[in-house]
């Protein structure tokens, strides 16, 4: 079982941005940004989204597109990027990060230090809107 299905099933605490029956977002507990979330399938662990059958990945491309509307009202920026790695841990996952430029993408930024408190109202404010 990944971590990010023992985060689903509420085995391991998050800050939980939006949820359905089939997938779950979560902020990033290493933001890139405010609002960084992480948005996965619940019911695979599948480790590679081009794997995925065709039903969860529409579904997932679906469900993240709510999200990062949700997150485009709740955070100031330009636009919610996408990204999709999947090589740090073994279960799809989709990255959406606000951005204000292309450089905010950049791997190697810094990643932000936020108290739960924040944690904790980014999410509920992003909830808010989805």
């Amino acid at each position: 079982m990944t971590i990010f299905t023992k985060i689903a099933n509420g085995e391991i605490p998050s800050y939980k941005v939006a949820e359905n029956e089939d997938f779950y977002a979560f902020l990033d507990i290493n933001p890139m940004a405010k609002g960084h979330t992480l948005v996965i399938p619940k019911k695979t662990e599948e480790d590679y989204i081009f794997r995925l059958d065709d039903k969860t990945y529409l579904g997932l491309l679906e469900f993240a597109k709510k999200v990062a509307l949700a997150i485009e009202k709740a955070i100031d920026c330009k636009r919610v990027a996408v990204m999709v790695l999947g090589l740090e841990v073994p279960h799809t996952h989709i990255h959406l990060v606000p951005i204000n430029k292309e450089g905010d993408m950049n791997l190697s930024n810094p990643k932000l230090k936020l108290e739960a408190k924040e944690m904790a109202e980014i999410a509920a404010k992003i909830n808010e809107h989805y």
